[in-house]
C-alpha cells in the first residue's frame, strides 16, 4: 500500500495539470476550434477543389470528433485568427494512417504537410508522437484543411496552442509518463531478478505480462515509432496490432499460474486454455488479416479476456485462495481502465484525460499490486518451504533415528545384544583386507548343552541364561592375547559375537594367540565351568572350533563354515577345541567327490586288503595279521584312517566293516590253504558298536564260518569307546558273548580310566606307536611303557606293540617282557599275495637257519 500511496501523491499534480489542460478553455495556452467536417464514403473520393467549393460541411458538435472504426475519408475545415505569436496545431491521437494539412492564409494555400502512421517519421515537421503543425505568426486569417484517413479508429482531437504553452504541456505530460514507465521497469527488473534467483515461471509470466502492458502503453502513445523503428511504418503497425494480443497471452499465464488455476479448477483451466487460444489466434492473424481486421479483433478479445482475467480472482478468492484477494483488486482496476480506453477507442465515451490514460492508470496500479501479491507470495512461499524443511528436516532425523535403530537390530542378536553374523562377517572381512599378510583365527564356540537346558528351564530361562552366558564368555575372552575386538561402542568392548542362540564367534590373531597356549587351555577350562543359574550349576558342554587364515581358507564365509566343521568333529568332542583339518571336512567339494567314489568302490569291490602280520617275541612265530584297508588307483596320501574317517562321517562305515569282515575271512581261508593257521584283526568303527544290530551280525557271519570262530579279533581304540563308554561297553559285551575276541587298539592315546578298562571283555591291548615310537631313546616313554605292560599282564591282557620299526626298540620290548610286537621291523603292510610270498621266504629262512 505504501507503493500506491506514494504513485498517487507523484501522479495528483499531474492530473490536475493535465485535466486542467483538457477543460474547456479555462487555460489562455490553448484553445479548441470549431470544426466542420465533410464525410467522404469509401470509393467517392473529393479532391482539394472539390472541398474548397462544397457547400456540404457539417458543424462538429464535439472539438475532439471520435468516429470509431470506419472506412471513409473525412474532411476537416478550421478557422484560426491571425496573431503575432507562433502557434501549433496539435492532432492529439497518434495512431493515423494518412493525414494531410493544407493551410490557407488570405485564400490562398500557404503550406501543405502530408504525414501518417504509413509514411516515415522523419516527414513530421515536428518530432513528436501526434501530428503537430506550426502556424506562423501574422495579422492574417488562417484556414486549415485537413485530411484523414485510416484503418483503425478515427479520432481527431484538435487543438491551437501557443507555441511555449504547448511544450510546457508537453514537458508535464513526459514527466507523468516517465514515471508510469518507471514503475513498470522496477517491476519488471524486481521480478525479473526474482525469477533468476528462484527459476520460478510465475515470476516469468509476471515480468512478460508487465513488459507487455509497458509496450502496449507506449505503442498507443506513440512512443515506439520514433524510438524504435521510425524508417519502418509497416513495423511500426504490426507491433501496434501485436500489442494487445501478446499482453492478453502473457496475462493469461500468469494469471493460470499464479492463481493455481490447473490444480484447484478444471473447468476453468480448460476456459483459459480456450481463451489463450483464441488470442494466440489473433497473434497469427496479424499476419494474415487486414490491418481494419486484425484490429478491431483483438481490441474485441482484449475486453472478454479482461474480464475473464478479473472474474478468476474473486472465483479464486470465494474457493479459499488467499493470493486471489490482491489479484482480484489489481485487476479490477486494470480491466476497468482497460474497458474504458477500448470503450474510448470504439467512440463510446468522449475523450478525456481519464479515458485517454485509463489503462496507464489501471495497469501501474495493477503491476504494484500485483508485485506487492508476489511479495506476499514469496514470502509465503518461503515461509511454507521452510515449513516444509523443517518437517523435512524432523522426519529425515525421525527416520535417521529409525535407520540407526533397525541397523542396530540388523547388527545385533536380538536376544543377546552382540554383534551378529552380518556384523563378525565384515568385521572378518574387513581384517582379511587390511592385513591380508597376517593369519588370522576365525573361532566358534557352540554350547551343545542349550538344547537339553531349554528343554529343562523352558525358553524364557534359556533367553535369561544367554544374556548371563553372552557376558561371561565376552569378559573371558577379551583377556585373551591377540583378541580383535568386535565392536566398540560408548558401553562397552564386544569381542564376542552371537551367530546363533548357541553359538558364539570370535576373530584373533594366530600368530600372537600361539604364543600363549597355557592361556588358550585356561581361557577354555573357565569357559568349561558350569554357569550358577537359579541355584543351579548348569554345564553348558562348549565346544570350540578354529579356522585360520590364510592355511585354512582364504574368504570370511569359508573360514566361519569350516570353524563350524572343525567345532563338530571328534577331536573338539574330546578336547573342548579342535582346528579345522580338511581331510575330515565331509563337506568340501573334495570330500564330496570322495564319497561318490567310495560308495562306487564298495559296490564295484574295487578295495583291497592289506596285511601287516604280528609276532610273538617268545617264540618268534606270526601269530596273527591285521588287515588294513587299501584303495587301489586313488591318490597314495589318501591313507585307511582317512577312509575310514569318511565313511563315518557319511554312514558308509556299516557297508564298509562289513565287506572287510567277509574279506577278512575270505583271506584268512587263502592262509589256512597254506597251512597257516593265526588270527586275523579287523579294526571296528565306534559307529559300529552304536549298530543295534551289529553283534548279531558278527555272530551270524561267525556261524556260517565255523572254521574260523575265534580266530577273527575285532579291534576297538581306546579313544572312540569314550566318546560313549556305556554304549559301547554294551557293545563290547554282546560281541564277548558270541565267542568273538576283542582287542583295544591304540591304548595310551586316549584318558580311558583304570576302572574301566578292568571291566572290558577284552583279551589284548595294543600300545599306541606314539610311545614306541622313541622307546630305545627316551627314558621317560621306557618307564611308561613298561608300567603299561605290568598293568595290563597283571589284568590278564596279551600286550601288543604297534608301530615298531627297528631291531633295538624290539629288543627293549622283549626285555620288557612285551608278549607281541607289529611293525615294519617285520614287513610293510601287503596284499594278500605279498605277504603270501614274505611268509614263505621268512618259512624257508627259518628252515636254513635251523638246518
Amino acid at each position: 500500500m505504501h507503493q500506491i500511496l506514494l504513485f498517487l501523491a507523484l501522479l495528483a499534480p499531474l492530473i490536475t495539470a493535465s485535466s486542467g489542460a483538457h477543460a474547456e478553455n479555462t487555460d489562455p495556452g490553448w484553445s479548441r476550434p470549431a470544426v466542420d467536417f465533410i464525410r467522404s464514403p469509401a470509393g467517392q473520393e473529393l479532391a482539394l477543389a472539390d472541398v474548397l467549393d462544397s457547400n456540404r460541411w457539417e458543424s462538429l458538435p464535439d472539438s475532439s470528433p471520435n468516429f470509431g472504426y470506419v472506412t471513409d475519408t473525412f474532411w476537416f475545415r478550421i478557422k484560426v485568427k491571425g496573431s503575432a505569436s507562433r502557434r501549433i496545431l496539435e492532432v492529439s491521437y497518434p495512431h493515423l494512417d494518412d493525414i494531410r494539412f493544407f493551410i490557407f492564409r488570405n485564400t490562398r494555400l500557404q503550406n501543405q504537410v502530408l504525414t501518417g502512421d504509413r509514411r516515415s517519421f522523419e516527414q513530421r515537421p515536428l518530432q513528436h508522437p501526434n501530428f503537430l503543425v506550426p502556424l506562423e505568426a501574422g495579422e492574417e486569417n488562417i484556414e486549415v484543411f485537413i485530411r484523414v484517413s485510416t484503418s483503425g479508429a478515427l479520432q481527431v482531437p484538435i487543438r491551437i496552442w501557443h507555441q511555449d504553452a504547448f511544450f510546457a504541456h508537453a514537458s508535464v505530460e513526459d514527466q507523468l509518463h516517465a514515471i508510469y514507465y518507471g514503475i513498470l521497469i522496477t517491476v519488471i527488473f524486481f521480478n525479473l531478478f526474482i525469477f533468476l534467483a528462484l527459476r520460478e515461471r510465475t515470476y516469468l509470466y509476471y515480468v512478460l505480462s508487465t513488459l507487455g502492458y509497458l509496450f502496449l502503453i507506449s505503442t498507443l502513445r506513440g512512443i515506439t515509432y520514433p524510438l524504435l523503428w521510425p524508417e519502418s511504418p509497416w513495423l511500426h503497425n504490426k507491433a501496434m496490432l501485436l500489442s494487445v494480443p501478446l499482453t492478453m497471452v502473457f496475462a493469461l499465464l500468469f494469471a493460470r499460474n499464479f492463481l493455481k488455476i490447473p490444480s484447484g479448477s478444471r473447468r476453468l483451466d480448460w476456459l483459459m486454455q480456450s481463451v489463450l487460444a483464441v488470442n494466440m489466434a489473433a497473434i497469427a492473424g496479424v499476419f494474415l488479416l487486414g490491418y481494419d481486421t486484425s484490429i478491431r479483433l483483438s481490441v474485441a478479445l482484449a475486453i472478454p479476456t479482461c474480464l475473464l482475467l478479473t472474474v478468476v480472482g474473486p472465483v479464486q478468492w470465494w474457493r479459499g485462495n488467499r493470493q486471489a484477494g490482491l489479484y482480484t483488486l489489481a485487476w479490477t482496476l486494470l480491466t476497468a481502465g482497460s474497458a474504458l480506453t477500448a470503450a474510448n477507442k470504439y467512440g463510446l465515451v468522449p475523450t478525456s484525460f481519464t479515458t485517454v490514460y485509463a489503462m496507464q492508470i489501471g495497469s501501474a496500479l495493477e503491476a504494484i499490486l500485483l508485485t506487492i501479491a508476489l511479495a506476499a507470495r514469496l514470502y509465503q512461499d518461503r515461509e511454507d518451504r521452510v515449513a516444509a524443511r523443517e518437517a523435512e528436516l524432523r522426519a529425515m532425523a525421525a527416520r535417521r533415528r529409525a535407520e540407526l535403530r533397525m541397523m542396530e537390530q540388523t547388527l545385533h542378536h536380538p536376544l543377546t545384544g552382540l554383534p551378529n553374523r552380518s556384523s563378525f562377517e565384515m568385521l572378518v572381512q574387513d581384517h582379511l583386507n587390511r592385513e591380508y599378510n597376517r593369519r588370522h583365527a576365525v573361532g566358534l564356540i557352540q554350547l551343545k548343552n542349550l538344547p537339553t537346558i531349554t528343554r529343562t528351564l523352558g525358553h524364557h530361562n534359556t533367553d535369561r541364561l544367554l544374556k548371563l552366558v553372552a557376558s561371561r564368555f565376552n569378559s573371558i575372552v577379551r583377556e585373551l592375547p591377540g583378541m580383535k575386538v568386535v565392536e566398540l561402542s560408548e558401553r562397552q568392548q564386544f569381542h564376542l559375537a552371537s551367530l546363533e542362540s548357541a553359538t558364539f564367534a570370535f576373530l584373533m590373531d594366530a600368530d600372537v594367540a600361539r604364543q600363549f597356549p597355557e592361556r588358550i587351555a585356561l581361557s577354555l577350562e573357565q569357559l568349561k565351568e558350569p554357569l550358577d543359574y537359579l541355584g543351579m550349576q548348569l554345564p553348558l558342554d562348549p565346544l570350540t572350533g578354529v579356522a585360520i587364515y590364510p592355511d585354512h581358507a582364504g574368504d570370511t564365509d569359508a573360514l566361519i563354515r569350516r570353524a563350524y566343521i572343525a567345532q563338530e568333529s571328534d577331536e573338539a568332542r574330546d578336547r573342548g577345541l579342535a582346528y579345522y583339518e580338511s581331510m575330515r571336512d565331509s563337506y568340501s567339494a573334495d570330500r564330496l567327490t570322495l564319497v561318490t567314489e567310495l560308495k562306487q568302490a564298495l559296490a564295484d569291490n574295487q578295495l583291497t586288503l592289506f596285511f601287516q602280520p604280528k609276532i610273538s617275541l617268545k617264540s618268534r612265530e606270526i601269530v596273527g595279521m591285521e588287515a588294513l584297508i587299501r584303495w587301489p588307483g586313488r591318490d597314495h596320501s589318501l591313507t585307511a584312517d582317512q577312509i575310514i574317517a569318511v565313511a563315518e562321517q557319511t554312514g558308509l562305515i556299516k557297508p564298509l566293516t562289513r565287506w572287510v569282515l567277509e574279506n577278512g575271512l575270505a583271506a584268512r581261508d587263502c592262509f589256512l590253504e597254506y597251512g597257516y593257521d593265526f588270527s586275523i584283526s579287523v579294526n571296528v568303527s565306534p559307529n559300529n558298536l552304536r549298530e543295534p544290530g551289529f553283534p548279531l551280525f558278527v555272530q551270524r557271519l561267525m556261524t556260517s564260518h565255523c572254521r574260523h570262530r575265534g580266530r577273527i579279533i575285532l579291534e576297538v581304540t581306546e579313544t572312540s569307546m569314550m566318546l560313549d563308554p556305556v554304549n559301547s561297553l554294551k557293545a563290547l559285551q554282546s560281541l564277548e558273548a558270541a565267542g568273538i575276541p576283542l582287542s583295544i587298539d591304540d591304548f595310551g592315546s586316549g584318558y580311558s580310566s583304570l576302572s574301566y578298562i578292568k571291566q572290558l571283555p577284552a583279551k589284548e591291548i595294543k600300545i599306541d606307536r606314539s610311545l614306541i615310537t622313541d622307546l630305545a631313546l627316551q627314558e621317560e616313554d621306557r618307564v611308561i611303557v613298561q608300567t603299561t605292560i605290568d598293568m595290563c599282564q597283571s589284568l590278564g591282557y596279551q600286550v601288543v606293540a604297534e608301530g615298531v620299526e627297528d631291531e633295538a626298540t624290539a629288543n627293549v620290548l622283549e626285555a620288557m617282557g612285551c608278549d607281541m610286537i607289529q611293525g615294519y621291523v617285520l614287513t610293510p603292510p601287503g596284499s594278500l599275495t605279498s605277504i603270501l610270498d614274505w611268509l614263505a621266504e621268512r618259512g624257508r629262512q627259518t628252515s636254513r637257519g635251523t638246518g
